[in-house]
């Protein structure tokens, strides 16, 4: 049987560029040697590109913090794409699950696995999921959409802009912005840059100086900045894969040894663990499931994605948290576990994932 030429790619620009590094050598490692030609891509935090040429049979899962060492540096990143079957971009946050690397390749007519550009760019953006989901009229977070502007050469400080739900702006003082802030979403609150992902960035806010200082620090990684109401809520997470038709896993559930499940929480307090699958009703799975379906579709995903919601504590009420496209792959992370509990162990299902990249 002739091998399936297919780069995986992985590290990156973004601030998930370790965890990237963890999820690329897992899969990597899983994928069938058998059946797949490997070309494995690291590309720098300064956006350089370099074959990882260490031997295929070789490699093992890095760790958080680890960086491959045996590079050879490419030349030309498009020649060498242009020469395999199939790509896996395996690149977490921003320049590579945002469209970006998916615009690239599609230039290049070279398949690959997971969500086109519409759909990467669009869940990448934390305020256009809500605002495309909420056309959709899936439940979501009571929230308010924040801009960041230093663009202006009258203003060395920034400013920031109250955006309403028709589109409407507003400059107002940072004070005033965190009042009405709390008039729609109360406190506490959670203030999140629009694009990023691993929890970075992201801070509880507990009184107006909290807040004030939480929209501070998230508009350091994003111009763009999402204010969330609490929900005092159990946090779940179900994995869609499909093209046309998508199928949902089973569901699980975070249980985070911090406040919120924060990028520490997730990847160096040992204490975080998740329990698949979750100990809920069928009635709720289901409606859960059939969620993240609906939503997939909604914003045009294709291949893999998973969905993360909160089901609320006292009334059982479910609240769409966020889309990731190209969700954590390490083989300790949900996605893949997920689909392990449902029968799908993880190098069948990265067999499933090449297949729907390759006829998307």
């Amino acid at each position: 049987m002739e091998k399936i030429k297919i780069a995986v790619i992985f590290g990156g620009m973004s601030t998930e560029h370790d965890v990237s590094i963890v999820s690329g050598s897992s899969v990597i490692k899983n994928l069938n040697k058998e059946k797949y030609e490997i070309t494995p891509i690291y590309i720098g935090k300064n956006g350089d590109w370099f074959l990882y040429t260490k031997d295929i049979e070789k490699i093992d899962i890095l760790k958080i913090g680890e960086e491959p060492i045996e590079l050879k540096e490419i030349k030309n990143p498009i020649e060498v794409l242009r020469n395999v079957e199939v790509a896996f971009p395996v690149l977490h946050g921003l320049y590579g699950e945002d469209g970006t690397v998916q615009g690239l390749l599609e230039l290049l007519k070279v398949p690959y696995v997971g969500c086109k550009v519409l759909g990467s760019a669009l869940c990448m953006d934390k305020v256009y999921t809500k605002i495309v989901l909420d056309k959709a009229g899936i439940n979501q977070a009571k929230y308010v959409y924040i801009k960041k502007q230093n663009d202006d050469i009258r203003h060395s400080d920034d400013r920031y802009v109250y955006v309403d739900e028709h589109f409407n702006e507003e400059e107002l003082e940072l004070k005033d912005i965190c009042k009405k802030v709390i008039e729609k979403c109360g406190l506490p609150a959670f203030v999140k840059p629009s694009n990023s992902g691993s929890s970075v960035g992201i801070n509880k806010a507990k009184d107006i100086s909290e807040l004030e200082n939480a929209i501070k620090y998230a508009g350091k990684f994003d111009s763009k900045i999402l204010v969330e109401e609490f929900i005092n809520a159990r946090e779940l997470e179900c994995a869609v894969i499909g093209n046309n038709n998508v199928d949902a896993s089973c569901v699980g559930e975070i249980l985070p040894a911090e406040d919120f499940y924060s990028f520490d929480a997730k990847y160096n307090n040992s204490q975080s663990r998740v329990e698949i699958p979750a100990n809920i009703s069928t009635d709720i799975s289901e409606e859960i499931r059939q969620t993240a379906c609906k939503a997939f579709k909604a914003v045009d995903g294709k291949g893999l994605a998973r969905v993360d919601f909160f089901l609320e504590k006292g009334t059982n009420k479910i609240f769409l948290n966020e889309i990731n496209t190209m969700p954590g792959f390490t083989t300790i992370s949900m996605y893949p576990q997920l689909w392990g509990e449902c029968g799908k162990p993880y190098s069948d299902l990265l067999d499933v994932l090449v297949q729907l990249g390759m006829h998307n």
